[in-house]
C-alpha cells in the first residue's frame, strides 16, 4: 500500500468513470483512489455506489467543491484527476499544484488564453506536473501515422487536410448539455477539436503560428429549426409528450445510469442533461472551417460539422515525397450511455501511402480492443500502470495541452473578429 500512488478525482460526471473505473479495476497494484470532489453530493453518492457494486471497491470519502483544500489535506493524494466542467479545469489544476499535487486533466486543459496563461504560470511557480489525456495519440492508426512521418515516408510534410464529422447522435449531444454555452466549453473548436489539433501537432512535430476561421450555428438552435418549418418546441425531453417522437431527444428516465447520474441529481444543482437541441440559448457553432499556418510552414485545412449521417474523419497529409490518406468510421455514442469501451470504437479504417513515384499501398495496422480505436487502454496504463518505453512520446504535458487549445482559442477569436490571429500573442510560454 505504501508504494501505491494516491489519486483523488474532481467532477464525477459522465467522463469520470472512464478514469476511476479503470484505476480501481485494472491498476489496484500501482494506484489507489482515495476521494471524490464535486458540487453535487447525489452524483458523488452514485459514483460511490458504482465503486462498490460494479468495481468491488470500497467507497471513498466525498468532498464538496468548497472542501477541495480539506480533501487534499486529509487524503494526501499524489495526483488530482480533473474531469469537471471545462471552465473550471484551471481552478482545480492550479490549486492542486499549489498544494503539492501533480495533475491528470481531461481535455481540453482549459478554454481560453487567460486561463491557459494562469496554468502555465502555475507550473513554473510550483514545479508540479500536468498530464493531459489525449487518448487519440495512443490509437494504433494514429501512432502509425507519426511513425510513417518520422521514417520520412512522404518526405517533409507541407500540408494537412482534416475533415471530422459528428453525427446526429454524438454531435447532437453537445447541444443538449452544458457544452452548448461557450462560456462553459469554449465551443467545439476547443472542447472537441483539441483532440484533432493535438494530433496534427503530434504528427508533424510543430506548433500553430497563425490561425483564421469561419464558423456558425447552422443546424441546431431554435431559429434554424423555425427556418425549416418546425412549429412545436420544448425545453427538455424527459417527461415531455412533444419529445416522444423526436429522434434528437434524450430521455433521462429511460436509462438507469442516466437517471441516477443526472435526473436524480437535479435537485442539487439544477443541471438538466436533456435539453432540446433546437432550443434557445445555444451559442456554440455546429459548422466550422479553420486554416492554420505552422512554424515549420505546413498548412492545415480543417473542417468540423456536427450533424452528419455518419461519424468519423478523412485525413490527407501531403509531403515532398508523397501523400498519406486515412479514412475512419467510428461507432457513435452518447456520453454516459452504454459501454465506455465502445466510445469511439472503430467500425472501418483505411490507411494508404501514395508515393510520388511508385504504386500506392495499404498500411497494415494491428487492431486493438478498447475505446477510441484501441487507444484508451494504452493511455490508461500510461497513466496508472507501469508504462513501457515509448519511442513516439505520446504522453502529453501542459505545453502540449496549451498548444492544442490555442488553435481553437485563436479560431474562436478569428470567427468573432474576421481577422487572422497570431498564436504567440495569446500566451507566453
Amino acid at each position: 500500500m505504501g508504494n501505491k500512488k494516491r489519486y483523488v478525482l474532481v467532477g464525477t460526471g459522465g467522463r469520470a468513470e472512464f478514469f476511476y473505473g479503470a484505476l480501481t479495476r485494472d491498476f489496484s497494484e500501482t494506484s489507489e483512489l482515495v476521494g471524490f470532489c464535486d458540487i453535487n453530493q447525489v452524483r458523488m453518492n452514485y459514483a460511490n455506489q458504482l465503486l462498490r457494486e460494479k468495481y468491488n471497491y470500497p467507497e471513498v470519502p466525498t468532498y464538496t467543491a468548497d472542501q477541495f483544500d480539506q480533501m487534499i489535506q486529509h487524503e494526501k493524494p499524489d495526483y488530482v484527476i480533473v474531469t469537471s466542467v471545462d471552465r473550471t479545469h484551471h481552478k482545480y489544476i492550479i490549486r492542486a499544484m499549489e498544494l503539492g499535487c501533480d495533475v491528470v486533466t481531461e481535455k481540453p486543459m482549459t478554454i481560453d488564453e487567460e486561463k491557459c496563461q494562469e496554468i502555465l504560470d502555475a507550473v513554473k511557480r510550483t514545479g508540479q506536473h500536468v498530464r493531459v489525456t489525449f487518448n487519440y495519440r495512443y490509437a494504433p492508426h494514429h501512432t502509425k501515422i507519426r511513425e510513417l512521418i518520422l521514417n520520412d515516408t512522404i518526405g517533409k510534410v507541407t500540408s494537412v487536410h482534416f475533415e471530422w464529422l459528428l453525427n446526429t447522435r454524438h454531435g447532437a449531444d453537445y447541444f443538449r448539455r452544458w457544452h452548448r454555452d461557450k462560456r462553459n466549453s469554449g465551443g467545439l473548436l476547443v472542447h472537441k477539436s483539441t483532440h484533432h489539433f493535438d494530433l496534427v501537432n503530434f504528427w508533424i512535430g510543430s506548433q500553430p503560428e497563425t490561425v483564421f476561421a469561419f464558423g456558425d450555428l447552422m443546424f441546431y438552435g431554435r431559429e434554424n429549426a423555425e427556418d425549416r418549418g418546425v412549429t412545436q418546441f420544448y425545453n427538455r425531453a424527459t417527461g415531455n409528450p412533444l419529445a416522444q417522437e423526436d429522434p434528437f431527444a434524450l430521455h433521462l428516465d429511460s436509462d438507469d445510469h442516466l437517471k441516477s447520474m443526472y435526473l436524480d441529481a437535479e435537485t442539487e444543482d439544477g443541471y438538466q442533461r436533456d435539453q432540446s437541441v433546437f432550443g434557445d440559448g445555444i451559442n456554440i457553432e455546429d459548422t466550422m472551417g479553420v486554416l492554420v499556418k505552422y512554424r515549420n510552414k505546413a498548412i492545415l485545412t480543417y473542417s468540423l460539422v456536427a450533424y452528419q449521417p455518419w461519424e468519423g474523419y478523412r485525413i490527407a497529409i501531403n509531403g515532398t515525397n508523397g501523400r498519406i490518406e486515412m479514412n475512419i468510421v467510428e461507432q457513435s455514442y452518447v456520453n454516459s450511455l452504454g459501454d465506455k469501451s465502445k466510445e469511439g470504437a472503430l467500425i472501418g479504417k483505411t490507411l494508404r501511402v501514395l508515393p510520388m513515384f511508385g504504386a500506392p499501398y495499404d498500411v497494415e495496422v494491428e487492431e486493438k480492443e478498447g475505446g477510441h480505436g484501441g487507444g484508451d487502454p494504452v493511455l490508461l496504463n500510461d497513466l496508472f500502470g507501469e508504462p513501457a518505453e515509448d519511442p513516439f512520446h505520446r504522453a502529453a504535458d501542459h505545453v502540449d495541452g496549451a498548444r492544442s487549445i490555442l488553435t481553437g482559442i485563436a479560431a474562436n477569436r478569428a470567427i468573432a473578429t474576421g481577422l487572422p490571429v497570431k498564436v504567440d500573442t495569446l500566451v507566453q510560454f
